[in-house]
């Protein structure tokens, strides 16, 4: 059973200051938690699920006090999602190991606003291996409840960081960088390369003019129909598996 404190503590993680206070986020739904649950580099906080749920999952999770059992319009007082199911969890964030410092891709991204594409973007980035993420301050909270969501596990293996693009761009000098724009070099005819930083922008202005300046290549997605751009998330798969090197 919920007991009021803990409704208005999970209610409040849907902000980004208390998410950040406390170093954890909210993963909800019986696929995502099951993964995550599984996964080292994140640990559990709270659980709440139904008592059919716990039941089927007992094997999963450690035998703390930290597993509350509640009812199914219990979880709707709590829940981030227009359908609940039947679990939500509350995750520390996790902690990445200096092998996300490798040389490799890195994803750069100019003010992603949307939370799916964030976390779509975070999905993709972890099935072509990509491990790093750095977001300009603009860019949604890779913890927000919606880009968790859309990430589906992603976010405890694909390590997001914020900050100034450019000072990043300006520390990294030796590694090429690509900046995705409709006026570049036709991606299908470059060289496939092992690391690289690649700018993804905003999915209605683009890549800031003075940072897309700042790139080594300018690089275009060739289009043979009449769509005025690509999704953001869509672009960003497409960059990849065109552009790392196996």
């Amino acid at each position: 059973m919920l007991v009021k404190s803990q409704v208005k503590y999970i209610q409040s993680l849907g902000h980004k200051k208390f998410r950040d206070a406390a170093g954890v986020f909210v993963a909800e739904g019986s696929k995502i938690v099951q993964e995550l649950l599984s996964y080292p580099p994140v640990s559990l906080a709270e659980l709440y699920a139904t008592r059919e749920w716990l039941l089927e999952n007992e094997n999963r999770f450690p035998a703390a006090k930290n597993k509350v059992a509640v009812e199914a319009h219990e979880l709707e007082r709590i829940s981030f999602l227009s359908t609940p199911g039947q679990v939500l969890a509350v995750f520390r964030k996790p902690v990445f190991s200096d092998i996300t410092k490798q040389p490799g891709i890195t994803l750069l991204l100019d003010e992603i606003q949307d939370p799916g594409n964030l976390g779509t973007i975070i999905r993709t980035a972890d099935w072509f291996g990509v491990r790093r993420i750095i977001c300009s301050p603009g860019t949604a909270d890779a913890f927000n409840p919606k880009v968790v969501q859309a990430t589906m596990g992603s976010i405890a293996r694909v390590e997001v960081l914020y900050g100034d693009l450019k000072e990043y761009m300006a520390g990294h000098p030796g590694i090429p960088s690509y900046a995705a724009t409709l006026d570049g070099e036709d991606l299908v005819h470059m060289l496939r390369v092992p690391e690289a930083l690649i700018l993804i922008g905003n999915e209605s202005r683009g890549i800031h003019k003075s940072l897309a300046s700042l790139a080594s290549h300018r690089i275009r997605i060739p289009r043979k129909g009449a769509a005025e751009s690509l999704n953001a998330a869509v672009a960003a798969g497409i960059v990849l598996s065109l552009i790392q090197k196996d």
